[in-house]
């Protein structure tokens, strides 16, 4: 049975760049939705003083984050108008492709890449909508 994987980006907004981050974010997210099917789960989340941001991702399996990857260079650079990145988490075992992609990112970046690959137990329950 394939494994769900967790991804989450930490990064900060620029100064004066929360709201017109905001007004991109909400121009992306319905693509993003539309192209990217099997991310079942992509959420953002500042922090109380809404300098930090958070992304949290959520994949059924690898491929799903094989797919989510791609086109993200571009993606990934329009972001950095608005958000320095700080660090990335995967929970979950990605392809060997896909940890390559994203070493490539966080070495480009001077951020961290932390992975945690043994998955022990839980589930994503679909969606009943």
């Amino acid at each position: 049975m394939p494994e769900p994987i967790v991804f989450i980006s930490h990064s900060r907004i620029k100064e004066g760049m929360l709201e017109a981050f905001r007004d991109a974010s909400r121009e992306m997210m319905p693509l993003i939705e539309r192209d990217k099917p099997g991310t079942v789960v992509f959420l953002l989340y500042t922090d109380e003083n809404d300098t930090e941001l958070h992304v949290v991702h959520v994949f059924p399996d690898a491929a799903a984050f094989d797919r989510h990857l791609e086109g993200a260079d571009e993606r990934v650079a329009k972001a950095l108008a608005f958000i320095d990145t700080a660090g990335y988490e995967i929970y979950g075992s990605p392809t060997e492709q896909t940890l390559e992609t994203m070493r490539g990112f966080a070495s480009e970046l001077g951020v961290p890449l932390t992975v945690r690959p043994h998955h022990l137990s839980g589930y994503i329950r679909p969606s009943r909508g």
